[in-house]
């Protein structure tokens, strides 16, 4: 599957997430931010989420909303969505089925041995679901403040 391309709707797809069972479709008439992170409870996926969250309610003034996907299981997400107090949602995507949509399967190397993983991927799609703008390879520090101003500008 090709990797989603600026310009273009994003389609329509399903997951369940810490709010219940969701689909794009339901979230379009307003700009959307979703973000693929490796997994809960870690220390770079944590800080993420803590940026993300200290800027929640710029991002509700901004009509944007937030939400976060790993292919951790939705028990997972909604642990570490009580622990750190996110004011968004997180998606559960254990067959990895957005992660391939959005293309973010990439091959990672850790001491030397390498492995397919989620590489940390932000995208912004507008009121109609059409992707405005993309980070990939995401470094957390200033990330979500980045994408705020992307989203403020749409």
């Amino acid at each position: 599957m090709a990797a989603p391309a600026i310009g273009k709707k994003i389609p329509d797809f399903k997951a369940d997430s810490t709010a219940g069972a969701f689909r794009l479709k339901d979230a379009q008439g307003g700009k959307l931010v979703v973000y693929f992170y490796p997994r809960d409870n870690t220390s770079g996926c944590t800080k993420e989420g803590e940026a993300f969250r200290d800027l929640a309610a710029d991002f509700k003034k901004a009509k944007t909303t937030i939400l976060g996907v790993s292919p951790d299981t939705l028990a997972s997400h909604e642990k570490f969505r009580a622990k750190y107090k996110f004011a968004f949602h997180l998606l559960a995507d254990p067959e990895q089925e957005l992660c391939t949509l959005f293309d973010v399967i990439k091959e990672k190397s850790m001491y030397g041995k390498k492995y397919m993983g989620v590489e940390r991927s932000t995208f912004l799609l507008d009121e109609k679901g059409v992707l405005r703008a993309e980070w990939r390879k995401v470094k957390v520090d200033g990330h979500a403040e980045a994408v705020l101003a992307a989203a403020r500008a749409l």
